[in-house]
């Protein structure tokens, strides 16, 4: 028994099931096509918007752009990585090519950018504000640039930045307040350019990592920043003190510099207990005052430690040595010590950091007698400078133990007697500075076999030689 359709035969239904098959081909032909032509047409886009980038530069000397040329496509050329999908320029990366020219505004028509990497080269001129059209774009580092103007505005309009570098250019005028709305930043990288104005409060919006380079005062709103790890405010013109926020609240805080800034102040007692992630406390060249905190003898996650060319007075902690991966220790150039014997006697601590590699204590008002124990810091040690205190004693006979030292600065101090011979086992020497004390005897003929020695000072230092 055969069924049909009401109203429609056996052959209508076939042909109107054929017509539906071809109508569903036809409709993939057309949109196989659609597709391919506007891959085509990105393709296309993409190749001038690259060769419009390469017109700009005038100097290529390590040849970083000689496989643009119409030989590959490009998206195997240098520096340049496609998507998978539709074969669009997702990253362009140039850094530490030499490259010497101007950013053309054409790179805004890499419309699938999410990574520009520029960073070590030498252009010049502005940054496009064009940029502010590559809406995917995450990260954009154009540091060590001769770059001038003012920073886009419009990078506002890329929502998914997350990082921004440009750092070591010759950048002009202010900071865009329009950079806290971005809501995914979390680096920005703006030290040492010629930018002007004070730190925006509206930063305090920013997440995470924050490497500012400004003039004027440090905002109170940047410590809302709780999770905050890094910031970075060296070699700028900052004045005033450092909130007392940025030590309560920031207690991921990993990197505080601040140094070569007119900043004074003094840090809280309670310090080592506020910011116990501590790694690198640098507050060198300021005019801080007071005396070292006791409590940063608690933050045993310090390696960089810079107080240098301050007004810091007084004792320094006896277990400041406790962070056991210590490698810098700066206190020079201060008013450090009582002028009393035990002045020195923090040293005693610093020979359980295993890395150690700088000490300077020069130009304070540390007394009592050369430490023999001093030898026994770190072979890492390659620089040792105590100079301009009023230390007394010998120069211990073991200096030699010290092998690694390249700078040894032991002038205008109250020490006495000669030379040890041992300083001739300091192969890796190059500068010896002995020079405005007391000593006495021969110059140690073993000298002349340190071959790497280029500075040696010693005058009105030895005495019947």
């Amino acid at each position: 028994m055969r069924m049909e359709l009401p109203g429609m035969s056996f052959l209508s239904v076939l042909w109107s099931f054929i017509f539906s098959v071809n109508l569903f081909l036809a409709m993939n032909v057309v949109h196989s096509n659609s597709a391919t032509t506007t891959t085509l047409l990105g393709n296309e886009t993409g190749l001038m918007a690259l060769f419009a980038f390469k017109d700009r530069i005038r100097s290529d000397p390590l040849r970083a752009l000689s496989s643009w040329n119409h030989t590959l496509h490009f998206c195997q050329w240098n520096g340049v990585t496609c998507g998978r999908r539709h074969q669009r320029v997702t990253v362009l990366n140039l850094s530490g090519q030499n490259l010497v020219g101007t950013l053309s505004p054409a790179i805004s028509n890499l419309t699938f950018l999410r990574e520009i990497h520029l960073q070590e080269n030498s252009f010049n001129g502005q940054i496009p504000q064009d940029i502010g059209r590559l809406f995917r774009l995450r990260y954009l580092t154009m540091s060590h640039n001769p770059l001038g103007g003012e920073i886009p505005s419009n990078l506002t309009h890329c929502r998914d930045l997350q990082t921004i570098g440009l750092s070591y250019n010759e950048l002009t005028g202010k900071i865009p307040i329009q950079l806290s709305t971005l809501p995914k930043l979390s680096s920005l990288f703006l030290r040492h350019n010629n930018l002007t104005g004070s730190i925006p409060p509206q930063l305090g919006n920013v997440s995470s990592l924050i490497y500012l380079s400004l003039v004027g005062h440090i905002p109170d709103d940047l410590a809302r920043i709780k999770k905050l790890k890094w910031i970075v405010l060296s070699a700028n013109l900052l004045s005033g003190t450092v909130p007392s926020s940025f030590y309560n609240n920031l207690s991921f805080l990993v990197t505080f510099d601040v140094t070569e800034n007119q900043l004074h102040g003094t840090p809280p007692p309670n310090i080592g207990f506020s910011l116990p992630n501590l790694q690198h406390l640098l507050l060198g060249s300021n005019q801080f005052t007071g005396h070292i905190p006791v409590s940063l003898s608690n933050v045993s996650s310090l390696e960089w430690f810079d107080m240098g060319e301050n007004q810091f007075s007084g004792p320094v902690p006896e277990n400041i040595g406790w962070a056991k991966n210590l490698l810098i220790f700066d206190l020079s150039y201060n008013y450090l010590g009582l002028g009393r014997a035990d002045d020195l006697k923090f040293i005693t601590s610093l020979t359980n950091c295993s890395n150690l590699n700088w000490l300077c204590i020069q130009r304070n008002h540390f007394a009592g007698r050369f430490p023999n124990f001093i030898t026994n810091l770190s072979t890492h040690l390659y620089r040792l400078e105590i100079g301009q205190n009023q230390i007394s004693g010998n120069i211990p006979s073991h200096i030699g133990n010290l092998f690694n030292l390249q700078y040894l600065v032991i002038y205008s101090t109250f020490i006495t007697g000669s030379i040890p011979t041992s300083i001739g086992m300091l192969q890796n020497l190059q500068q010896l500075y002995l020079e405005n004390n007391s000593l006495s005897g021969k110059i140690p003929y073993n000298i002349g076999n340190i071959t790497q020695l280029t500075q040696l000072y010693l005058l009105q230092t030895v005495q019947n030689f």
